[in-house]
């Protein structure tokens, strides 16, 4: 009787010896690309521009985008459930109006900031309880918050108010020093503060995992006995308070209150985290890739500034194609992931 033999069989790499290259998880492609992308933006630009690579251009990244910053954090938060947030521009300006006539009217700086953070929480509070309870599009809420919160900036004042309180100005003004000759102001350390325990929270937080969860499949995470509505409500309420705080932030970058600041700010955000690789139908991104996003932003507008002879509207017109660029890519990565 005769004994078959059979071979085991062999795993790709087996025979010449070499292990299998490990891939890269395609959560982390969209970040990786966006980051690939601003490091080859900034090196084009030191290239071509002197002075362009130098510390304090890097910290002018940070100083001129803290409340963009600010701004993307929160709508990372709402856009990984699957939501989006059209109000954050005009609850900006809305701060900065609370802000100067509060402080005109002789309020203190930390009652102002008190109830300016406050009035941008209550605001995303009652939207996102809208939103889950009235089962309406965020699309539909949000866009109404919009034009609520514009209209309210011209309720209290439709002239620009300038801001005179010397304490404010003082913040405003103040610089950090930082080795090599290169300051920042304290809205960058502000917006640094935000980033990391948004990461935190995102990351280490069950709320932050539920957070994914609902953008993943609200479904299966209510199956999961995860508190879903808590968490849809809550992104809004985070949303809401992050654009009253951005809104602080821009106050003490413009020094005034005006009802026409901020305009299509929400959409600069918006274009920030989808650069930065979180998915418009949710469940995938992170906060890190939102802050490269705008730094992305920033880059292109400060070649257009070192360039001189280029219209401003330049930076609409290549931020437009990366958006589709990366629409794309999250569509091609959706459908891969599908297949497998």
């Amino acid at each position: 009787m005769k004994t078959e033999l059979r071979s085991a069989p062999v795993r790709p790499g087996a025979a010449s010896g070499t292990r299998p290259r490990p891939r890269v998880p395609s959560r982390f492609v969209p970040v990786l690309a966006t980051f690939a992308l601003f490091l080859a933006t900034f090196g084009a630009g030191s290239l071509r521009y002197e002075g362009f690579a130098s510390g304090q251009v890097v910290a002018n990244l940070f100083i001129d985008n803290t409340f963009l910053i600010v701004l993307a954090v929160g709508m990372t938060f709402v856009i990984l459930t699957g939501g989006i947030d059209l109000s954050v521009g005009s609850v900006v300006a809305l701060s900065t109006m609370v802000t100067a006539s509060g402080l005109q009217a002789g309020w203190p700086v930390p009652v102002v900031i008190l109830a300016v953070l406050a009035l941008g929480s209550v605001f995303g509070l009652l939207m996102g309880l809208v939103i889950h309870y009235f089962d309406i599009q965020p699309f539909i809420v949000t866009l109404a918050g919009m034009f609520l919160a514009r209209g309210l900036c011209f309720v209290i004042d439709v002239e620009s108010i300038s801001i005179k309180n010397e304490t404010f100005r003082d913040l405003a003004t103040g610089i950090i020093e930082l080795p090599g000759g290169v300051s920042i102001t304290y809205g960058v350390v502000v917006a640094l503060l935000v980033v990391a325990v948004a990461v935190y929270v995102l990351h280490q937080t069950r709320f932050g995992r539920t957070v994914y969860a609902v953008g993943g499949s609200e479904s299966s995470a209510m199956l999961m006995g995860l508190s879903t509505a808590r968490v849809k409500v809550g992104v809004y309420a985070i949303s809401g308070f992050c654009s009253a705080l951005g809104g602080l932030l821009f106050a003490l970058y413009m020094l005034s209150g005006y009802g026409l600041h901020a305009v299509g700010m929400e959409l600069q955000a918006i274009a920030a985290v989808v650069v930065g690789g979180t998915l418009l139908t949710g469940g995938a991104g992170y906060v890190l890739g939102s802050v490269i996003g705008v730094l992305m932003l920033g880059t292109i507008q400060t070649i257009i500034s070192f360039e001189g002879t280029l219209s401003s509207w330049w930076t609409m017109i290549v931020v437009g194609v990366l958006l589709l660029v990366f629409i794309v890519m999250q569509r091609a990565i959706l459908r891969r992931q599908a297949r497998h």
